[in-house]
């Protein structure tokens, strides 16, 4: 199983905006692209940010690296726009790979 992790460091000024979009437009439209099995939505608590921002992981597994791919070669970048197209500047978003073991 492979776990992809975004993990988005979000100003706070637009936190209330983009949890509730994650929650009610990109998480679903992501799960709906039918190449994940389940996602969690996840809130850093240690160590706390000082500089305005909240720091979230949101964690999305497939049941292999082909699975991936296939996302990321056909919905994965409009989806990854849409995100940056409504929050920009106003984020930074850090994407990696594990394999579940």
């Amino acid at each position: 199983m492979i776990l992809y992790n975004v993990t988005v460091k979000i100003d706070n000024a637009i936190k209330e905006d983009w949890l509730e979009w994650m929650r009610k437009t990109h998480i679903p439209d992501v799960m709906k692209t039918g190449f994940f099995t389940e996602h969690k939505f996840c809130k850093l608590i240690f160590p706390t940010e000082e500089d305005g921002t909240t720091t979230y992981a949101i964690q999305y597994f497939c049941s292999s690296m082909n699975e991936l791919e296939t996302y990321q070669k056909t919905v994965g970048r409009k989806l990854q726009a849409e995100h940056s197209e409504r929050y920009k500047e106003r984020f930074i978003a850090i994407r990696s790979l594990m394999e579940v073991m």
